[in-house]
């Protein structure tokens, strides 16, 4: 399904009232389903122009959901008729919630955290005292490494350079 834009779903909507194609017909030359179109019309009559042209994208507290889905086993509402009473911008938002919460309950519907969740920093496990022989002697150690790297990079320095003074006497 196509992702239509805040002046595309106006121009459709528009489209419809202006016209005499069904809903089916307007959804069918677009794309999408008729209960799209249904939806967006209603949201129009009942709010105006601005409900579709505004960003959807929208965090619902979980006091709203749980809200909206007493509001809609209560009243026996639909789904599409609950998203127009509460200017949700897809029905399909409000079936997910439901599925939510008769599976796992009011814990669902809270939001989570999105991205990749922050490294967790272990504590080393036994921080040596400074002093301590043992400290010392991992120290040392540490030195021995870091002396046997220098090495190494000299040597590989001192190799290059010959090569280097090869080629320039060819």
């Amino acid at each position: 399904m196509a992702k239509f834009t805040g002046e595309d779903k106006l121009v459709i909507v528009q489209r419809y009232l202006a016209s005499v194609e069904s809903y089916s017909t307007v959804a069918r030359s677009i794309g999408t389903s008729d209960s799209v179109i249904r939806n967006w019309v209603l949201q129009y009559e009942q709010y105006g122009a601005e409900v579709l042209l505004r960003k959807s994208y929208t965090s619902y507290s979980a006091q709203f959901k749980l809200d909206v889905l007493n509001y809609m086993n209560g009243n026996g509402t639909s789904p599409n008729e609950t998203a127009v009473i509460f200017n949700i911008s897809s029905p399909a938002l409000i079936r997910k919630w439901r599925i939510q919460f008769e599976s796992k309950g009011i814990d669902a519907l809270k939001s989570k955290k999105k991205g990749r969740p922050a490294m967790k920093k272990e504590p080393k496990k036994n921080e040596l005292i400074k002093g301590s022989k043992e400290a010392l002697e991992a120290e040392n150690e540490r030195l021995r490494m870091e002396n046997a790297n220098l090495k190494k990079l000299q040597a590989l320095i001192q190799e290059k350079e010959k090569s280097q003074n090869r080629t320039k006497r060819k």
